[in-house]
């Protein structure tokens, strides 16, 4: 090769262009860290009705690090996130010197349990939440389909003028709720829109007409349902198989 001046003098051109984008790189790197391009400004453009200022603020002071280029949109989206009523968060650059933040907030459905909400997305989330809501008691990973069933629930039962205020659901997914006047119905694990439909029929000519509450209805039987009135005799009656 050293006998080959044509390719020493390409080798050589090479090594030159080689140090000079290495030089670019390098005064580029220099720049854009310089002090000059600092975040001077962090607008949140959606609305917000749970997450306050003085959240936001925190999350700038502690999380925001980097200039303009230097930001790491990533992490400072990550950051957003973790704050209770965020369910999602967008983090953008706005030249020359603004940070640009969109806050998905969750929307609660309901309670879950003793601790947690709901989201209508049927997502489990922790935050304070001191606002009406029905209360959801089921096994764990059962929250979206229970936030489904709901919306079933809260549909039809407002043809009648009733609302759910707790939907439980057992580990063999055997549902049962509380009406909004303490009502509770039990629809079994089987046929549920089935025996909705027909209690949502039938209640207008049945149990609307009783003179006394009802406090319990088992719709859990092919033909018809038992209603238990407080107060009243036990009356003797065949029992639909349990868990059915």
């Amino acid at each position: 090769m050293w006998d080959k001046p044509a390719v020493l003098n390409r080798l050589s051109d090479l090594l030159v262009v080689a140090a000079l984008l290495g030089l670019l790189y390098g005064g580029v790197v220099w720049i854009v860290r310089l002090p000059v391009f600092p975040i001077t400004e962090v607008r949140v453009v959606s609305p917000l009705t749970h997450v306050t200022p003085q959240q936001v603020e925190n999350i700038v002071r502690r999380e925001v690090r980097g200039n303009f280029f230097t930001l790491q949109l990533a992490s400072t989206r990550a950051s957003f996130q973790k704050l209770p009523w965020v369910r999602r968060a967008d983090v953008r650059r706005q030249w020359p010197g603004a940070l640009e933040v969109v806050l998905t907030e969750h929307v609660p459905l309901a309670r879950w349990g003793k601790a947690g909400l709901v989201n209508v997305h049927g997502e489990v989330f922790e935050a304070a939440f001191d606002g009406a809501l029905p209360l959801f008691n089921g096994p764990e990973g059962a929250a979206k389909e229970m936030a489904i069933q709901f919306e079933l629930f809260r549909r039809s039962l407002a043809a009648i003028g009733r609302t759910p205020s707790e939907v439980n659901v057992s580990p063999r997914r055997a549902w049962q709720v509380r009406l909004d006047d303490g009502m509770t119905v039990d629809f079994g694990r089987e046929h549920v829109e089935e025996r909705l439909r027909r209690f949502v029929v039938t209640y207008p000519r049945t149990i609307a007409r009783m003179t006394k509450p009802v406090d319990r209805v088992d719709l859990r039987y092919a033909n018809g349902f038992a209603a238990r009135v407080p107060g009243l005799p036990p009356v003797a009656e065949t029992k639909p198989k349990r868990g059915v």
